[in-house]
């Protein structure tokens, strides 16, 4: 059965406001057009979609059957329509980060990629690394951890060695490891990060009673302004560093997990996702022989 698509569009809007006079506003026509445009679809379909009501419009149940049909298809036109906003293709891709890889690597270098590759309209959501990749409907998650999570295919980026760093004024009184026993020391949820570095260092580790963080950059803020000492990944925290806000007084790090490209198994790899997987495996590349040379 050929139907007309002004008709269908018509009855669709006409649905959602049970209302002839609010769907000819929003479809800019007079309510007599929409009327007839229903009437005309009811005639050909040989069914009645709406009961006329004094006080407006009721679906029937040919009506409510048909509603979310047209509803989805219109909305699916409406997405792929508006991917070619600005006269060119736009492809969306949605990718969560945590925050401290957002902040400290992946912000600084969007520039570039936005540059080489105008047509992927990116959406950034930022998390503490506890994130619903299906739910939030992430196109990739950029995830620290040991990569093994269920359902998903996660390809490595690079290690974050962990390593304490605080406020210059701080870090003046701190000559030897031991030394930190007697400050407060902040950490995160996971809770073996400063017994592993104190193990690495050779002291026995004390009680940590500092404040806990859901995120590395509020925790880096707090050490900054002289709460206490942070274990920190400092490859994220080089313009700090750089900038003097924050000192690392020991030279020892730990490997605690890395950073990883993400995605459902289950979800196609469309071309945005390539590229900008393509990207990053790129920049982390250029990354790493560049602090090869410095060596």
């Amino acid at each position: 059965m050929q139907l007309p698509l002004n008709a269908l569009r018509a009855f669709e809007v006409s649905a959602r406001h049970l209302s002839f006079t609010r769907a000819a506003l929003e479809l800019n026509v007079t309510q007599t057009a929409i009327s007839q445009q229903v009437k005309n679809l009811e005639e050909r379909m040989g069914v009645l979609l709406f009961r006329r009501l004094p006080r407006g419009l009721a679906l029937t149940d040919e009506g409510l059957a048909l509603l979310p049909a047209l509803a989805e298809s219109f909305g699916r036109i409406g997405l792929l329509l508006e991917q070619f906003r600005d006269g060119r293709f736009r492809e969306v891709l949605t990718v969560g980060s945590v925050g401290t890889f957002a902040v400290g690597w992946l912000i600084p270098r969007i520039a570039d990629f936005q540059q080489a590759h105008p047509f992927v309209d990116l959406r950034l959501l930022t998390n503490n690394n506890r994130v619903d990749i299906a739910g939030e409907g992430l196109d990739y998650a950029i995830r620290f951890g040991d990569g093994a999570w269920h359902g998903v295919d996660a390809e490595p980026l690079f290690g974050s060695p962990l390593s304490p760093v605080c406020a210059p004024s701080m870090a003046a009184r701190l000559r030897e490891p031991a030394d930190l026993v007697e400050e407060s020391l902040l950490r995160s949820y996971r809770s073996d990060e400063w017994v592993n570095w104190f193990a690495a260092a050779g002291v026995a580790s004390p009680v940590v009673k500092g404040m806990v963080f859901d995120s590395s950059l509020t925790m880096a803020e707090a050490a900054a302004q002289g709460a206490g000492v942070a274990l920190l990944p400092v490859n994220l925290f080089v313009r700090e560093l750089n900038g003097g806000r924050l000192v690392c007084p020991f030279a020892l790090k730990i490997e605690n997990g890395g950073y990883w490209l993400a995605r459902l198994k289950s979800r196609p790899v469309t071309r945005a996702m390539s590229v900008f997987r393509d990207w990053m495996q790129k920049a982390v590349a250029n990354d790493q022989r560049l602090a090869s040379a410095d060596r």
